[in-house]
């Protein structure tokens, strides 16, 4: 009996020191989530949306502390002030805002401030989203409102944190406005909603404008902004529900200063739909050629030239339809490597029934000799082959037909393919295998409804990527065979003038992207499956 007593003392001790040793290694804590919540405005003085306001100061108390980042860009005050009021904290961190006003307030008017994503949590920085404060220099509040719905013009979704601006279309109101000054009144769509409500309006006649403020200044830049406009005035009070869709503006013109992208190379980048012309002022022996073309995918050309020596070299950079739009650079060569003629394959491997080959250089190609084309099946039998020449691509273009489970080799014997430097390619071999019509599924549509003609069909693929498309000139099926297994989303874009793509729009013109709807859900496919849908559209 002693001696399990002696064992339990033992056992209970051993307990006694494992949980003292527990306590002996606390450690910091771990922290625990990030704090995602913002500053919380739990009272004003005087309170939010006072009447007959005669005082210039105002405080915000909030839940926690809080800084002010870029509050001078951000802040708004509808109607404007003549002065910037005087806000801090402007540096350090306090559990209140204050503003102090410089202005002599208009009579029987109200007042919205407007701080944008200024008041941050210390911390985190986690905003307060179009924190307002109202107040009326009258007896009462201005209470019209307007809402509506923002859209993207091309892409399914909107982007998140859309500013909804409204111009007073007064005398002293032209389209260069938004440019360069912020909006009588401003809301904001915040990360996930797509509709918005302007609120405490006056009524008037306004310009309905939306952005994505990339720079968060309240001001359209069209280099980096997108832009959605109701085209007519605005008349408050309205029933009206707007909805406005945003799209990216073509640059305008604009060329960059050339470099050397090699030693035989050079490039003009460029922005905007017109391509420059070049010219190159010095003057350079005759045997040396040079070839100006545009890089396929990019805004900009590249100058390729055979090997000289000079000093520098002096080229006039051209609009090609306004005259007086004339740049002049002058370039000195540099010591860099050469770009040498390397191909790639596309596809690379696998062959659906619809695709078509491509080989594609890195140097623009002068020549295919197409007796030096090889292409033959696994029992090395041959198989019918058609090549072409794109240069506008800088690639050959390989049809042929495609059995279901067979093997494919090519090959391109030295000489086949000849470039601007008189370069000729080493022997290129490749093979691609295709499947089974099982493998793949089957989608047919059909349009009903009311759509203008013509339109383009597309099929996107689960990365937003372009997968097939079709131009419609009239009713008729459309068929996307051959799909590989996946989730498919199908956009139908009105092509109004009639170019065989989508067009932007332009806020200075007044012009609106031209009209993209979606099929409404992603459409599943699946190997060995025929699916038939029916895209109702109106109008």
């Amino acid at each position: 009996m002693d001696f399990f007593r002696r064992v339990l003392a033992t056992v209970f001790a051993l307990c006694a020191l494992l949980a003292l040793s527990d306590c002996g290694r606390r450690g910091s804590p771990s922290g625990g989530p990030k704090d995602e919540t913002p500053p919380v405005l739990i009272k004003a003085d005087p309170p939010n949306k006072t009447t007959g306001f005669n005082t210039d100061r105002i405080r915000l108390y909030f839940d926690e502390y809080i800084r002010l980042e870029n509050v001078l860009n951000q802040l708004i005050v509808s109607p404007p002030l003549k002065n910037q009021p005087q806000i801090t904290p402007m540096g350090g961190a306090r559990k209140y805002v204050e503003i102090i006003l410089k202005d002599t307030l208009l009579e029987n008017t109200t007042y919205t401030l407007n701080f944008g994503q200024s008041v941050v949590d210390n911390n985190e920085g986690n905003p307060n989203n179009f924190l307002t404060y109202v107040f009326s220099t009258g007896d009462y509040i201005d209470s019209l409102s307007l809402s509506g719905a923002v859209a993207d013009g091309f892409n399914r979704s909107p982007d998140p944190f859309i500013s909804v601006m409204l111009y007073e279309a007064d005398t002293a109101y032209t389209d260069s406005t938004v440019y360069r000054q912020p909006p009588y009144y401003i809301t904001n769509t915040l990360d996930s909603a797509v509709t918005f409500r302007l609120e405490n309006l006056k009524a008037g006649a306004y310009h309905l404008i939306a952005i994505k403020d990339e720079g968060r200044n309240n001001v359209f830049d069209p280099s980096a902004d997108k832009v959605g406009f109701v085209a007519d005035t605005v008349i408050l009070p309205t029933d009206s529900v707007f909805q406005l869709r945003l799209f990216r503006e073509i640059p305008s013109y604009g060329v960059l200063p050339p470099s050397f992208a090699a030693s035989n190379r050079i490039v003009f980048g460029y922005n905007g739909a017109e391509i420059p012309e070049v010219s190159l002022l010095t003057q350079l022996p005759d045997s040396v050629r040079t070839l100006l073309v545009k890089e396929p995918g990019k805004d900009s050309l590249n100058l390729w030239f055979t090997p000289f020596s000079a000093d520098s070299l002096i080229f006039e950079v051209r609009h090609p339809k306004i005259e007086t739009l004339v740049d002049t650079f002058s370039l000195k060569p540099v010591n860099a490597t050469r770009d040498t003629l390397t191909f790639s394959w596309s596809p690379s491997r696998v062959l659906n029934f619809t695709d078509t080959v491509f080989l594609n250089a890195t140097i623009p190609l002068r020549s295919i000799d197409t007796s030096l084309f090889r292409m033959m099946d696994a029992d090395s039998l041959p198989v019918a082959l058609e090549s072409q020449l794109d240069t506008s691509q800088n690639r050959v273009r390989l049809d042929f037909p495609k059995d279901p489970n067979k093997t494919y080799f090519i090959e391109i014997l030295p000489g086949g393919i000849s470039d601007f430097f008189e370069s000729a390619n080493d022997t290129l071999r490749t093979r691609w295998g295709t499947g089974s019509p099982a493998d793949y599924g089957n989608l047919r549509m059909s349009l009903q409804g009311t759509p203008r003609f013509p339109l383009i069909v597309e099929l996107i693929g689960q990365k937003n990527e372009l997968v097939r498309s079709k131009y419609l000139t009239g009713y008729e099926e459309v068929e996307f065979p051959y799909l590989n297994p996946g989730n498919y989303r199908v956009r139908i874009i009105f092509d109004a003038n009639q170019n065989g793509k989508w067009d932007t729009g332009s806020f200075l013109e007044k012009k609106q992207p031209e009209r993209v709807i979606y099929y409404p859900g992603a459409i599943e496919m699946r190997a060995n499956w025929e699916k038939v849908e029916t895209f109702i559209i109106q109008g």
